[in-house]
């Protein structure tokens, strides 16, 4: 069985649980998903399954031979995912939001908003400096970045102002809070990276042996 699926983030809510606690969630759109490339160690070295998510026209989109001859629909979106084994899992073949159940843990894969160009202040949290003494220009600044003599340079990771988000980041162990198959929802408890509309990716925890 597959260990993930590509998803859709439609945006945030909240959800009243049984004991009147109202958590904030956030709603997904899972699938359904459609294989499209099945690796295997024969051929490719790994095991692993391509997932198409989200179909387009094909005028939009030039097909591959691949496609052809497969005769699958032409997606927007393809990601490999890991899975257990590939017996029983055959090109064409659809995989929805009852991959998941409630109440397991997931993580989630998606792509923070981009901030641009910020300082140090918004991007690492700096404090500034004082606007005393005659400094009035000083209050976000980031101070002195290195030594004047040995080494006389600035070291590498020194934290500095910069492009800011827009990157691939990973949420772990969110707790699935209700799945709807017939709309291919998935709640999930707190927030997830990304904007609406966003894709993401969601995957199974990996439940790791305790080494005795």
């Amino acid at each position: 069985m597959i260990q993930g699926m590509m998803a859709k983030k439609i945006g945030m809510s909240q959800f009243i649980m049984k004991t009147g606690m109202m958590v904030p969630i956030t709603v997904l759109e899972v699938g359904p998903c459609t294989v499209t490339q099945i690796r295997t160690k024969d051929k490719d070295g790994y095991e692993a399954v391509q997932l198409g998510f989200d179909k387009t026209s094909k005028g939009k989109k030039k097909t591959t031979k691949k496609e052809k001859s497969n005769k699958v629909a032409v997606f927007r979106y393809k990601r490999e995912v890991s899975a257990e084994s590939i017996e029983g899992i055959e090109i064409g073949q659809h995989f929805g939001v009852e991959l998941f159940s409630a109440g397991e843990k997931v993580n989630v894969i998606g792509t923070s908003k981009g901030k641009g160009f910020q300082g140090v202040v918004r991007r690492h949290g700096f404090g500034g400096q004082q606007r005393t003494h005659g400094q009035s220009d000083r209050l976000r600044a980031p101070g002195s970045i290195g030594m004047g003599t040995t080494p006389g340079r600035v070291f590498k990771g020194k934290k500095m102002p910069g492009h800011m988000g827009n990157r691939r980041v990973t949420v772990k162990n969110l707790e699935v809070i209700s799945v709807e198959g017939d709309k291919n929802l998935m709640y999930i408890k707190g927030a997830i990276p990304g904007a609406p509309t966003g894709l993401v990716v969601v995957c199974k925890r990996i439940q790791r042996k305790a080494k005795v």
